[in-house]
C-alpha cells in the first residue's frame, strides 16, 4: 500500500462490524419480517431501531479520504470510500488537488513511519484496507492524535508544493509577496515563487476538517484540534529564501522569496508534541477541553491533545487494532525503546546470523567515477521472540 516498504510483517488485521449491511444477521431478519405481512410496520420499526442502536454504540470505523494514497492516479471521487459530500465535491470540482493529495499521503505516512521506526507501535498501514492503520485509530490515543496532526500537515505540504510547481488550476505563487520589504539585514525585494501555504491551509481546512464537522462529539473536537496543530506546523517552519545582486556578488540588492521547510522539521516537530501530548477530557458545554490531570497545564492551539492512554502494543490484539511486536528487529545494545528489553516487552528474542554484501574499498577514478569492491559482511540480527502462552489467533 502507498508504494511503501512495510516497516514489519504482521499479518492483515480486518475489521469487521457486528452486523454489517447485507450480513447474515442482516438477512435473517428480513426473512422472519417478510413470513408475516401484518406486523411488517412492526417489523420495519424494530429493524430501524436496531440499526439506530448499532450505529449508536459501534465505534466510529469508517473509511478515510487517507486512502486517497493507495489510489494513486486512478482517484475517481465516486469511488473513494468514507467521504463526506463537501469532501466528494470538492474533490470532483478539483481533481488535480486530489492528485496532489494522493501523493501527499505517501510522504506523511513514510514521515510517520520515519518518527516511530524504532518504537513498538511504528505507524504500520494495512494493505487493502480503507481505514489505512486499521482498528488502532479507534481509540482516542496520542497515537491517533500524531496521525491526525502529521496527516492534515502532509496534505498542507502537498498542494502548497503543487501550487508553487504550477501543478494545479486554482493556484500559483503567493501573490501578496510583492513590493519591497524589510528584516534584520534591511530591505529586500520579493521576487521569485514564494510558497503559498495560505492556500494550502485554507484548502487543507476546508477538505480534511469536512468530515469532523458532520460529527458533534468529543472524538470530532480532538481530530479538529490536531489537525488545526498540523496545519499551523507547515507554516512555522517557513523560510525566507534570498539571491544577492550587486558588485563581486555583494548583497547591495536581494531578491527574497518564502519556502517551505524540508517536511523532516515538521515530522520532527510533532513528533516532540506527540512526546509532550496532553490527555484532556470534553468540557461540560461541550465546546473544549479541561485537563485530565490538574497538575498538568492547559492545552494550547500548537500541542497535541488526546482522551485515552494507549495499549502497550506488545501483543496482537485485534480489538485494539494492535498488531504486536513479534519478530520485530530488536538492537541488543540499546537501552531505548529500539533495544530488545523494551521492543519485545520482556519476551527475549532470537539471533539469527546473516549474510549481507556491502560496498568497501572504495576508490576515485580519473575521471569521474567512484569503484567499489563488494564485501561480505555477516551480522547478527536479533527478533522479539512470540509470547506462546497467548492466544493470538
Amino acid at each position: 500500500m502507498f508504494g511503501l516498504s512495510r516497516v514489519r510483517g504482521s499479518s492483515r488485521i480486518l475489521c469487521k462490524p457486528a452486523l454489517a449491511p447485507g450480513g447474515s444477521g442482516l438477512k435473517q431478519l428480513n426473512k422472519k419480517g417478510a413470513s408475516s405481512s401484518g406486523g411488517s410496520n412492526a417489523t420495519s420499526r424494530l429493524y430501524f431501531a436496531l440499526i439506530l442502536l448499532l450505529l449508536t454504540l459501534t465505534p466510529r470505523a469508517d473509511s478515510s479520504w487517507w486512502y486517497i494514497g493507495a489510489l494513486g492516479a486512478r482517484v475517481i471521487c465516486d469511488n473513494i470510500p468514507g467521504l463526506v459530500n463537501k469532501q466528494r465535491q470538492l474533490c470532483q470540482k478539483h481533481p488535480d488537488i486530489m492528485q496532489s493529495i494522493g501523493e501527499g499521503a505517501k510522504e506523511w505516512i513514510r514521515e510517520c513511519q520515519h518518527q516511530f521506526c524504532h518504537h513498538r507501535w511504528n505507524c504500520s498501514t494495512l494493505e487493502r484496507d480503507h481505514t489505512v492503520f486499521g482498528r488502532v485509530m479507534l481509540r482516542s490515543s496520542r497515537e491517533a492524535a500524531f496521525v491526525y496532526a502529521i496527516s492534515s500537515a502532509g496534505v498542507v505540504y502537498a498542494i502548497t508544493r503543487a501550487c508553487s510547481q504550477g501543478e494545479l488550476k486554482s493556484c500559483s505563487c503567493d501573490p501578496h509577496k510583492r513590493g519591497r520589504n524589510r528584516d534584520e539585514r534591511g530591505d529586500y525585494d520579493w521576487g521569485g515563487c514564494s510558497d503559498n501555504v495560505n492556500y494550502g491551509i485554507k484548502f487543507t481546512k476546508a477538505f480534511v476538517d469536512a468530515k469532523e464537522k458532520k460529527v458533534k462529539d468529543a472524538r470530532a473536537l480532538m481530530n479538529l484540534h490536531n489537525n488545526r496543530c498540523g496545519r499551523s506546523a507547515v507554516k512555522r517552519f517557513m523560510k525566507l529564501e534570498c539571491k544577492c545582486h550587486g558588485v563581486s556578488g555583494s548583497c547591495t540588492l536581494r531578491t527574497c522569496w518564502l519556502a517551505m521547510s524540508d517536511f523532516r522539521k515538521t515530522g520532527d516537530f510533532l513528533r516532540k508534541k506527540y512526546n509532550g501530548a496532553i490527555q484532556v477530557t470534553m468540557n461540560q458545554d461541550g465546546t473544549g477541553f479541561t485537563v485530565a490531570n490538574k497538575i498538568f497545564r492547559k492545552p494550547t492551539k500548537n500541542d497535541l491533545v488526546y482522551f485515552e492512554n494507549s495499549p502497550d502494543y506488545c501483543l496482537m490484539d485485534k480489538a485494539a487494532g494492535s498488531l504486536g511486536t513479534a519478530g520485530r528487529v530488536c538492537n541488543k545494545e540499546s537501552r531505548g525503546t529500539d533495544g530488545c528489553e523494551v521492543m519485545c516487552c520482556g519476551r527475549g528474542y532470537d539471533t539469527t546470523s546473516v549474510t549481507r554484501i556491502t560496498k568497501c574499498e572504495c576508490k576515485f577514478q580519473w575521471c569521474c567515477a567512484v569503484k567499489c569492491k563488494d564485501c561480505e559482511e555477516t551480522v547478527d540480527v536479533h527478533t522479539c521472540k512470540r509470547a506462546e502462552w497467548v492466544d493470538q489467533t
